[in-house]
């Protein structure tokens, strides 16, 4: 009896020392802490175009700019500082669009340096100084969307209000059949930039896909231009 009576003590001894472990070890994993899981980051796709080798090794930090707004983006690339100037107030301090622009999303088309040192002599300097042609002219190189090289093509209306037509896609994209990417697709937080190698003219935008309004009476039919307001 007594042998009996040992070893049932003995078992109920350990059984509750596992049962005084056990809060121990709730305890030691409660601490422990709960992986948070992480979702992978979207690759930043390489712009496209005959002149982006040469982008990429001036500005090797480029996939950078994909978190940051357009303004500074168009202000770190030293090719398009003739557009910035523009855009930015430099030019002329009545017209300065960084703000709407940063507000994104959109498409920019930013002429390269070369591609206003091909203009007629005079013609830049005069529209400087003239803050509702400035604003027709920049405002003309931009379009609400924000959209891949693939996915460019299309006819848009620019936020100057006269249609853009793009046409191709990749590294082979015009620009209302004249001006030709140079590098683009170069992604900033809120926008789409391609370099261009033309500047373009809003007198010279394709004709609109569908009438921008009509009216008409049962004697007469009326057909009406809407022309945007005009900048502020």
């Amino acid at each position: 009896m007594k042998t009996r009576t040992s070893k049932t003590l003995g078992a109920a001894a350990g059984i509750a020392a596992i049962v005084a472990s056990l809060p121990l070890a709730i305890a030691a994993n409660a601490d422990t802490p709960t992986p948070t899981p992480t979702t992978p980051e979207a690759p930043i796709p390489d712009p496209q175009g005959s002149g982006c080798d040469a982008f990429k090794t001036a500005l090797p930090n480029w996939k950078d700019f994909a978190t940051k707004p357009v303004g500074t983006v168009l202000a770190s690339i030293p090719d398009i500082s003739t557009f910035d100037s523009l855009v930015s107030g430099q030019a002329n301090p009545a017209v300065n669009v960084v703000d709407v622009i940063n507000n994104g999303p959109y498409v920019i088309f930013a002429p390269t340096n070369e591609a206003f040192a091909t203009m007629a002599p005079g013609q830049l300097d005069a529209i400087k100084t003239d803050p509702a042609a400035l604003y027709k002219l920049v405002y003309y190189h931009m379009f609400l969307g924000l959209l891949g090289p693939d996915d460019l093509h299309g006819q848009r209306p620019t936020q100057q209000g006269a249609e853009i037509n793009v046409t191709g896609k990749g590294g082979d994209i015009k620009v209302n059949d004249t001006a030709k990417e140079v590098c683009g697709g170069i992604q900033a937080s809120n926008a789409r930039i391609y370099m261009i190698d033309t500047v373009l003219d809003p007198a010279q935008s394709p004709a609109p896909l569908t009438p921008t309004g009509t009216s008409s009476t049962s004697a007469t039919t009326t057909t009406t231009t809407t022309s945007p307001p005009p900048p502020g």
